[in-house]
């Protein structure tokens, strides 16, 4: 099954925020407090080009953040709405950042995640990203992964 998945537009800024804030509710009683993602400016992230979106059936159900580092393609955030979890939109949201990092010129992507988002971890481990470090940082525990991305076919 394809998605689409394409930058965002201020006219998306109503549903990524839904998607975050459904997608990340359950946490707020495991960590005690809103994870990071739910306080993150969307329409400034918007605005900058740092929102993707992955759209099936006509309809938003996915986000990317990516920003870029000086070494590395940060994953800053991925969310699937609950009603679309299972139909592949975050497998193919992750495979979407890794290409773009490759594509960009990186050889690594990192990402970070709460200690309490266990399922993420579990994910993230299967799919190849390895823990470099945990940190307390904004009163939130976090793990702090990487994954080495294989040499862009694109690169000269």
């Amino acid at each position: 099954m394809t998605h689409e998945i394409r930058l965002a537009t201020p006219e998306d800024l109503s549903a990524v925020e839904t998607i975050v804030r459904h997608a990340y509710s359950l946490y707020v009683s495991r960590i005690g407090r809103k994870p990071g993602p739910m306080l993150d400016n969307y329409a400034s992230l918007i605005h900058s080009g740092r929102v993707h979106v992955a759209v099936h059936d006509g309809t938003v159900q996915g986000i990317l953040v990516l920003l870029r580092e000086t070494d590395a393609m940060l994953l800053d955030n991925v969310a699937v709405a609950p009603a679309a979890q299972g139909l592949g939109i975050g497998r193919r949201l992750l495979e979407f950042a890794e290409n773009t990092a490759s594509e960009a010129g990186f050889s690594h992507i990192r990402l970070y995640t709460n200690e309490a988002m266990t399922e993420n971890l579990s994910l993230y481990q299967r799919i190849g990203y390895a823990e470099t470090h945990r940190a307390e940082e904004k009163g939130l525990r976090r793990i702090y992964m990487v994954k080495t991305l294989p040499e862009c076919p694109c690169s000269p």
